[in-house]
């Protein structure tokens, strides 16, 4: 049986003041279940943040209610939760669907009932092409097969293996990139896939190590798989250049992987995974170092790209409800769509009627692990 959460506060000075008037939000989110690593922060941050914002009077004078379920990372779970939400606790807006899988399936009601939702999961399906009430905030697996063949095109790398785990996650990214592979002149010679509950890839590894040309390797995965990846490729010795994922952005890939098998691994990541590296002057650093501080304060555990997902998406959602004037979805919807400048963790965010991701390339920081910790490429 799942847990049924609300989020609530009452601002009160002295004497306990009235209620507010309230705006109920919506969400499905993999707190625990194989996708934990990633629904668990994102959890904990839209409960952060609708604290933090009823303390200051919520919105417009009304309170924010969270009315927020544990899908498990079930697509059949989040689908049936998406469908209360709608139907029986009445809510503006949804934000969710830690995954691609659970995200198909809120999408799917959302879009059948015109309620704004808001993704937290990668795969472009998810916005391309666009669909009037679905927005979502991480970057595609198309633009991070992007970012690492703008990286490669720098290193002269004309010649690739792929190993792909053939979740959701995976799956897409692998024909993303291979979509876009020849726009960098990049060939893939060496093509191997492995399932996430596998608990060794060396087998696949020695083939893409023993196929001619190869001068570097991609893995586009998510959760444990690829940590194991990497640990066989360190075991292996493949001395190639190592790219990961924006998928295992976060410093618990480094500890599953073990600091010394990750050294070297190049992946596009956020901003927040840098947060002090960061130029004074950059648009995002004040929003990442206030969500940084106050998570890390909050959980007691760091701050991580995944729960920035959801951060962006509380304030692309919140500042939509106060910029429209009005908590109705379709006003709501529009404000969103109009969205413009809003500075995030993930990057900074530009909607319009044709892009529901609001996001370029710029948004990327090229990153590389050293010594355990993530570093900015040059």
């Amino acid at each position: 049986m799942k847990t049924f959460l609300t989020t609530t506060a009452l601002v009160a000075l002295g004497l306990a003041a009235p209620a507010l008037a309230e705006i109920r939000i919506g969400a499905s989110i993999s707190a625990t279940g194989p996708a934990a690593f990633l629904g668990d922060p994102e959890l904990k941050t839209l409960e952060m943040l609708v604290e933090e914002l009823n303390a200051k009077g919520g919105i417009n004078g009304e309170e924010i209610v969270l009315v927020a379920y544990d899908d498990n990372g079930d697509p059949n779970k989040a689908r049936t939760f998406a469908t209360r939400l709608v139907e029986d606790d009445e809510v503006v807006a949804i934000i969710g669907g830690t995954t691609t899988g659970t995200t198909m399936s809120i999408l799917a009601v959302a879009e059948d009932a015109e309620i704004p939702f808001i993704s937290l999961a990668g795969a472009i399906d998810i916005i391309d092409p666009v669909k009037p009430f679905t927005f979502k905030t991480p970057h595609t697996d198309r633009m991070a097969c992007q970012k690492i063949f703008e990286d490669m095109q720098k290193n002269a790398i004309t010649k690739i293996g792929m190993i792909s785990g053939t979740d959701g996650f995976g799956a897409s990214m692998q024909a993303q990139c291979k979509a876009v592979a020849p726009d960098y002149g990049i060939e893939i010679v060496a093509d191997e896939t492995y399932d996430p509950k596998d608990a060794d890839m060396t087998a696949q590894l020695t083939k893409i190590k023993g196929t001619e040309g190869v001068q570097a390797v991609l893995n586009p995965g998510f959760g444990q798989g690829p940590s194991i990846v990497t640990r066989n490729y360190k075991q292996l010795d493949v001395g190639l250049p190592f790219y990961q994922s924006h998928g295992v952005a976060s410093d618990g890939f480094i500890e599953l992987a073990g600091a010394e098998a990750a050294e070297g691994v190049r992946l596009p990541g956020t901003a927040l995974l840098v947060a002090g590296l960061l130029a004074a002057d950059d648009p995002q650093k004040p929003v990442v170092d206030a969500y940084k501080a106050a998570f890390e304060e909050k959980t007691g555990t760091p701050v991580g790209t995944f729960g920035g997902y959801a951060h962006d998406a509380f304030l692309i959602l919140t500042d939509a409800i106060a910029r429209a004037g009005e908590a109705e979805p379709a006003a709501i919807r529009d404000a969103i769509e109009a969205t413009t400048g809003l500075a995030g963790t993930t990057g900074v965010y530009s909607f319009t009627a044709e892009d529901h991701l609001g996001l370029d390339l710029s948004a990327f920081r090229m990153l590389e692990i050293k010594g355990g910790q993530w570093t900015l490429v040059e």
